[in-house]
């Protein structure tokens, strides 16, 4: 376990039981204009595990910044043990430029272990591992969908490791999808020293979604619980979401260009056969059915209701058992928009 009496991140030197703000001088621009990443660091008095919470990753995706900004104003929120490091936003580029990229189009979660002689997005990259990251036990990194795209809430990992799994699995979305570990990828790097992360994956870029949100703010709280961070809370009146695993998905493509009228919406069940979408001239001239390729639960689908041969439109996760997904998918919804659900942010 990653703790010390005295946690250096930067020129900073944190104690137990210090909550601290702190700025990261991440790059001066041509304008001459600084930028900074801003940091929050909360330490009980006990030592116990590290986490970190990191958004905008991908500065378009605003759903998590809003996660880490609700759960940090809430009045009750209190350490029991360990320390959390809160980053609600990595790329400041991108999210000045309301843009997933760095400046010249790279991906910052295609840019770790990063440099510090390299691009912005490896100097980023190599700044944010090794402040933040390798002093870490364990992370939650928060995601949407990409422009136009939108997820529906979901936890990816490498359930192959059985304390990811179990953390997973605490975080309580009804969809667990196993995810392999992509190349230059935060995710790889952090496995690599030993730091568990999931990827919370809900909404859409450059959006608020409600539910996507409270899911977020829930999760954390849970995987906290679970770490012993936090005191578990009462159990609700509504029964615990027992999460399905997916080890397999895929993108449905269209076969033709047109214009989309929907059939199904996220989290939606679908059939092998059933029909996604119908594609339609814009003249009219023919109107062309989407099948759904095989049975499963719709996670994934693009919004904007123009499309081109071969772009993605549904992305299906596949169960064994997509009916009793879809059922606890409604009760995650129910749970999160009754009434007295919401937490006790200002």
């Amino acid at each position: 376990m990653k703790t010390a009496d005295i946690l250096t991140i930067g020129e900073h030197n944190i104690g137990l039981g210090k909550r601290v703000k702190l700025e990261l001088p991440v790059a001066s621009l041509y304008s001459d204009t600084n930028l900074y990443m801003p940091v929050e660091v909360i330490r009980a008095r006990r030592p116990g595990p590290t986490l970190f919470i990191s958004a905008a990753i991908h500065g378009d995706e605003l759903n998590g910044i809003e996660i880490i900004r609700r759960l940090l104003l809430q009045k009750s929120f209190k350490l029991s043990k360990g320390t959390l490091i809160a980053v609600p936003v990595v790329n400041v580029y991108g999210l000045l430029n309301q843009s997933r990229y760095l400046p010249d189009r790279r991906d910052l979660n295609r840019s770790f272990p990063g440099s510090a002689k390299g691009s912005l997005a490896g100097r980023l990259a190599h700044m944010f591992l090794n402040e933040i990251v390798h002093k870490c036990d364990y992370g939650i990194d928060l995601h949407t969908g990409a422009i136009h795209r939108s997820n529906y809430p979901q936890v990816r990992a490498n359930l192959a490791d059985e304390e990811t799994q179990m953390l997973a699995r605490a975080f309580g979305v009804p969809v667990l999808l196993n995810s392999d570990l992509r190349d230059g990828s935060l995710r790889q790097i952090a496995a690599e020293e030993g730091t568990k992360i999931l990827l919370y994956e809900a909404g859409q870029a450059l959006r608020f979604d409600e539910l996507s949100i409270r899911a977020g703010i829930k999760g954390i709280m849970n995987v906290m619980a679970e770490l012993g961070m936090v005191p578990k809370r009462k159990k609700a009146k509504t029964e615990k979401i027992e999460p399905f695993v997916a080890y397999s998905s895929s993108w449905v493509r269209a076969h033709t260009s047109g214009m989309v009228r929907d059939m199904k919406k996220l989290g939606e069940r679908v059939k092998k056969g059933e029909i996604l979408a119908e594609i339609c001239s814009p003249s009219g001239s023919f109107v062309e059915p989407l099948l759904a390729p095989r049975s499963g639960v719709i996670i994934g689908k693009q919004n904007i209701p123009l499309v081109q041969e071969g772009e993605a439109m549904y992305h299906v996760a596949n169960f064994e058992a997509p009916g009793e997904v879809v059922e606890h998918i409604e009760q995650m919804n129910d749970a999160l928009t009754e009434e007295g659900e919401m937490l006790d942010f200002e």
